[in-house]
């Protein structure tokens, strides 16, 4: 492999073994050529170190893609993931930091304890569903729902437009053929929540962007919303999954979750660690050629982080005895200025769902060997398709 024959991270052979992958990368050392989609071509950080040093070099590096994108295909199926849009995630400096304020000054309205109580709420009516038939998907019947319940809650989402809202977040995830439709169904629905809440507001995520002091136009909240719900349902989500996968073939449990060693919260660092939600993002774009960590780089080129491949060199063992400060040095919520804003509520939903899961299905496990799941594929994710298993059954509760 050369520089002129970059590594392909999107189809089954990418999603089956990113690992793998990573490892073939490493012989370019920190930085290596890669293709997101056909055509697409970047160049990804694999190197601990230097992925800090990407996130927070604020002064070299620019988040704003509008350059870059004039190089690809309009009809590429990178582009609802990477293309500009007003909002945090692709901006600099005081605009990024007005926008920013809008995300974690509206999240910061959420109470912890309320959050709580309604993703227990949720997953005890998803767990009642399928509990007395011994056996259930966790992926479609519970880690893909039980998000959307929450985000339901707090952007006051109609139940009709549920499966629009997971469809446009996955689709655009998934960075196929019809990721620019999917986003694009994905704005129509937050479009019209905005329009109602501004005629009718609540008590909900929507009105209180509306209302924020920064005072975003129209589309500034409409785009703020909709990073809010897809940087929220997509990763939570694949955070259960992997997360309760993990549980389910950690000999560390010896067959029983409830009774097992590991406590969810410490399954979910683990994950952070070895299977991050999102694997590879953070693009950035030197804003003048420069040399970094002995790449040459071209301004305007896109250089994304692996979050998953700077983990895998740099994590605990298993079983290690370091301080558990030193257990979150993952970067699977980047770093930086633009680290995610919504840590907390994401690992408060997924450790209550997964202790709800384990608390009254003690002992699940896998239908098939591991080997035999799927991963969808995808450059940016790492997400299951399915998770079956099988447990006693439940009733009268």
């Amino acid at each position: 492999m050369t520089t002129s024959t970059p590594l392909a991270l999107y189809g089954p052979d990418f999603a089956a073994d990113p690992a793998g992958h990573y490892e073939r990368l490493r012989v370019h050392g920190p930085v290596a050529p890669v293709e997101l989609a056909p055509g697409v071509r970047a160049l990804l950080v694999t190197d601990y170190q230097a992925a800090l040093d990407l996130l927070r070099d604020t002064h070299t590096f620019s988040k704003d893609p509008r350059g870059w994108q004039t190089t690809v295909p309009p009809d590429s199926p990178i582009l609802p993931m990477l293309a500009y849009r007003p909002t945090a995630l692709f901006s600099d400096g005081d605009v990024h930091a007005r926008y920013r304020a809008a995300i974690t000054d509206s999240l910061g309205l959420i109470e912890p304890h309320v959050l709580q109580r309604q993703v227990s709420t949720a997953a005890q009516r998803l767990i009642r569903d399928f509990s007395a038939t011994g056996h259930a998907d966790l992926m479609t019947q519970y880690a893909r729902q039980l998000p959307l319940h929450v985000f339901n809650s707090w952007f006051g989402v109609p139940e009709e437009d549920s499966d629009r809202l997971v469809n446009g977040i996955a689709g655009m995830m998934n960075s196929a053929g019809n990721a620019a439709a999917a986003y694009a169904d994905l704005v129509a629905v937050v479009t019209r929540l905005v329009a109602d809440r501004r005629v009718r507001p609540r008590r909900d995520l929507i009105s209180w962007f509306i209302a924020h002091p920064a005072g975003l136009e129209n589309d500034e909240v409409i785009r703020q919303i909709t990073l809010t719900m897809s940087a929220g349902h997509e990763p939570s989500t694949n955070l259960i999954g992997n997360a309760l996968l993990h549980m389910l073939t950690d000999p560390r449990y010896a067959g029983s979750l409830y009774g097992g060693a590991m406590t969810a919260h410490e399954a979910i660092n683990e994950v952070l660690w070895q299977d991050p939600p999102v694997a590879n993002f953070s693009a950035h774009y030197p804003r003048y050629d420069t040399v970094f960590h002995g790449r040459q780089l071209r301004a305007g080129e896109l250089v994304l982080v692996s979050y998953a491949a700077a983990n895998l060199q740099s994590r605990p063992p298993v079983g290690h005895d370091l301080p558990r400060s030193g257990d979150n040095a993952h970067l699977a919520w980047a770093a930086g200025p633009h680290g995610c804003p919504a840590r907390q509520p994401a690992l408060l939903i997924a450790i209550t769902a997964i202790e709800q899961l384990t608390s009254h299905l003690t002992d699940m496990e896998l239908t098939c060997h591991p080997s035999e799941l799927l991963w969808r594929p995808g450059p940016f994710h790492r997400a299951l398709t399915h998770l079956p298993v099988r447990f006693s059954t439940l009733t009268g509760w």
